[in-house]
This record gives C-alpha cells, sequence and structure tokens, in this order.
C-alpha cells in the first residue's frame, strides 16, 4: 500500500526487456514493493547506485511509457506503523490519462486531464486521485475528463514541470469508489442508506 507522496524522483538509466533500472537514492532490497509513477514494481536487483524492477510486458501494456525514459516518481511501500498524509494507493493503474490542457491562475494552475469515459464512474468531485503516483483532490468531473488544480510547490516539485498537452500519465483511481461501484453493479436490489454506511464504515 503507498499514500500517492512522492518521496523521490529518481532517473531511468535503462530498460531491457522487462528489467527497468533506476539510479535513486532510496536504498531499496530485493523483493521490496516500490511504486514508480504509481505502478507498484517488484524489486528484483540491487545496484550500487539504485536498484532494477520487473516491468512484464503485461505492464508495460497498461501504462504510460514514455514517461519510463528520464525522470521517475518513487515510493516505497508504506511500513506499518509509518504515518499516514496522502491517500490510500494501491499502486494498480487503472488507466492512461491524457493533459488536455494546463491554465496558469496565478497562484495555482488548473490541469485538464482527458480520460476513457468508463472510468468516470470512479472519478469525484473532491475526491481523491492518483496521478503519476501523486495523490491529488479531483476538483471537477466532466463527461470524459477532469481538473485538478496544483499549488506552484506541487508543479516546481514533481513531474508535472515537465508535462504538456498531449503528454500521457498513469491513472489510479480512488479504491473505495471502485469497491462500491462494484457491489452496486452486482447487487440487484437497490443498495440502502443503512448498507451504504456499513460499507463505508468496513475501511
Amino acid at each position: 500500500m503507498f499514500t500517492g507522496l512522492i518521496r523521490e524522483i529518481a532517473n531511468v538509466k535503462s530498460l531491457r526487456g522487462s528489467k527497468l533500472s533506476i539510479r535513486a537514492k532510496h536504498k531499496a532490497s530485493i523483493g521490496d514493493s516500490i511504486a514508480i509513477n504509481g505502478a507498484c514494481l517488484t524489486v528484483i536487483e540491487i545496484s550500487s547506485d539504485g536498484f532494477s524492477v520487473e516491468l512484464s510486458p503485461e505492464s508495460q501494456s497498461v501504462l504510460a511509457m514514455e514517461n519510463y525514459k528520464n525522470e521517475v516518481h518513487i515510493e516505497p511501500a508504506m511500513m506499518m506503523g509509518d504515518r499516514f498524509e496522502g491517500h490510500i494507493v494501491q499502486g494498480h493503474i487503472d488507466a492512461i490519462g491524457e493533459i488536455k490542457e494546463i491554465k496558469n491562475s496565478g497562484n495555482s494552475y488548473d490541469v485538464y486531464i482527458k480520460i476513457d469515459k468508463k472510468f468516470i464512474a470512479y472519478i469525484i468531485p473532491k475526491g481523491s486521485i492518483t496521478v503519476d503516483g501523486i495523490s491529488l483532490t479531483v476538483n471537477e468531473v466532466f463527461d470524459d475528463s477532469f481538473r485538478l488544480t496544483i499549488i506552484p510547490h506541487t508543479m516546481k516539485e514533481t513531474l508535472f514541470k515537465n508535462y504538456k498537452r498531449g503528454s500521457k500519465v498513469n491513472i489510479e483511481t480512488d479504491m473505495f469508489a471502485r469497491y462500491v461501484a462494484h457491489i452496486i453493479s452486482h447487487k440487484k436490489n437497490s443498495l440502502s442508506w443503512d448498507e451504504v454506511d456499513a460499507i463505508s464504515a468496513s475501511y
């Protein structure tokens, strides 16, 4: 499990077949789970200046691979007792989004991201979303896109500083929204409010 708070911007050394080699300050161990641009990957090799992870053909087919060439966001998995700060992130990428527009509003940036319509149901106004591993709050939701507001610090300290119109990004929607939608879609009768409360309380 992750929180969506980026711990380091690391550098890609190489991608050969299914092995992605990363140069990073973080000291990983074999078998560790590390989110790289939001995707949970397993450390298979340690080097003097970083580590390598397994990036299977299946993973490569569902990730925004154009962002695995230079700098990448990394976040090690949470350990028991760690402080929880972002939101619950699984590291399972749901879809690839596309930056439609970035507007400089003076003290913040409005970022519009297009996504396949079938995922819009899992994106909630004022709810959480993960973009390339960054925990963010959704401000508005449209038919096939959503709007984020990015503060200057986040813009400067993450890969958002490199994004432009047409850039692709990994998207993980809100886990709770996915769970509730799945339960509702597989239930013959409508949920009562007591059942909705029970589902919420279970998390």
